[in-house]
C-alpha cells in the first residue's frame, strides 16, 4: 500500500490507477470501514482510502483535538484488506491557507436530524469531500448508511454539481447486538456498553409498527424518545422521515426511514433503518 501525503502526488498516482472507488474517512478504523474498502474493492480496478480529521465538520465544544488518531494501526487493516493507497494529508496541504473562504454550502436539510444540533458540521462535511473528489478523482465513491443524513448531502451534491462520480451506499455494520459499528463506541464505559444496543431496539420497534401499517407518527417517535429518557439518554431527536429526500413523512408513505441520535453519558451516537412497506 502507497501512502500518499501531497495533492500533487495523489494526482500523478490516480493517473496510473484505472478505474478507482475512494472510501473517505477519519480514521480510528473498525470494521465498518472495513466494509467500505470490501464494497470499493467489487467495483473497481484500484482503492484508495483517506484519512484526514476535517476540522470544519466539528463544531464549538466537539471532540476534534481527542478523535482519536490511530495511523498505524489503521495502515495495518488498510493493508490488509488489500488497499493499493492510502491518502494521508496534513492539515495545512488540505488547507493551505488556514480559512476556507470558499464552502459548499447544502440545502435547508443541514439544518435539520444531526445538522439542528451541529450547526455547520454538513457545510463542512460537503466542503472537504468536494475537496478530496477533486484531488482523487475517483470513479466511484463507497459511504455508509449509518450516516443516512450524510448520506443524502453528499448524493444530492454530487447530483447537483454534476459530478461524474457514482455515490455507492453501503450497508451500515452491526455489533451481535444490533450496535451500530462506529469510532465514537469507543468513548463508551462497559455499562454503557451495555445499554448502548437500546437505540437500535427503538428503531426496530418503530420498522415493525410502521411495517404493521401504523401511521401515528408523532405517537412513536415521542415513545421512543421516552424510553430512552428514561433509561438515562439525553435524546436529540427521533424522527420518521421520507427515505429518498429526508422530508417530513406523511401517512401512508412507502419509503420511510427512522433516525435517531441521543448521547448515553458524553458519547453521542446516531443510527437509522429503513422502512419499505
Amino acid at each position: 500500500m502507497e501512502i500518499i501525503r501531497t495533492v500533487a502526488a495523489m494526482r500523478a498516482w490516480r493517473r496510473q490507477a484505472g478505474k478507482l472507488a475512494f472510501v473517505p474517512t477519519m480514521g480510528n478504523l473498525h470494521a465498518g470501514h472495513l466494509a467500505l474498502v470490501k464494497a470499493a474493492r467489487e467495483h473497481a480496478d484500484k482503492v484508495v482510502v483517506s484519512i484526514f480529521v476535517n476540522r470544519l465538520q466539528f463544531g464549538q465544544g466537539e471532540d476534534f483535538g481527542a478523535y482519536p488518531r490511530t495511523f498505524d494501526a489503521d495502515c495495518d487493516k488498510l493493508r490488509a484488506a488489500g488497499v493499493d493507497a492510502l491518502f494521508f494529508p496534513e492539515e495545512q496541504e488540505l488547507y493551505p491557507r488556514v480559512r476556507q473562504d470558499f464552502n459548499v454550502e447544502p440545502p435547508n436539510i443541514q439544518n435539520e436530524l444531526c445538522g439542528a444540533f451541529r450547526p455547520g458540521h454538513f457545510r463542512g462535511v460537503a466542503t472537504v469531500v468536494t475537496k478530496l473528489f477533486n484531488i482523487v478523482q475517483p470513479d466511484l465513491a463507497c459511504f455508509g448508511k449509518k450516516d443516512f443524513q450524510q448520506l443524502h448531502v453528499i448524493r444530492a451534491m454530487v447530483d447537483d454539481l454534476n459530478s461524474p462520480i457514482e455515490i455507492v451506499p453501503v450497508d451500515t455494520g452491526r455489533a451481535y447486538d444490533g450496535l451500530a459499528l462506529s469510532s465514537r463506541n469507543g468513548y463508551l464505559s462497559a455499562e454503557e456498553r451495555a445499554e448502548a444496543p437500546r437505540l437500535y431496539c427503538n428503531l426496530t420497534r418503530l420498522q415493525q409498527r410502521l411495517q404493521d401499517g401504523d401511521n401515528d407518527y408523532a405517537t412513536l417517535e415521542q415513545g421512543a424518545r421516552d424510553d430512552l429518557a428514561q433509561a438515562g439518554w439525553t435524546v436529540d431527536y427521533v424522527e420518521i422521515r421520507q427515505a429518498d429526500t429526508l422530508a417530513v413523512a406523511h401517512a401512508g408513505e412507502k419509503r420511510l426511514v427512522v433516525l435517531a441520535a441521543a448521547r448515553l453519558g458524553r458519547t453521542r451516537l446516531i443510527d437509522n433503518i429503513e422502512v419499505f412497506r
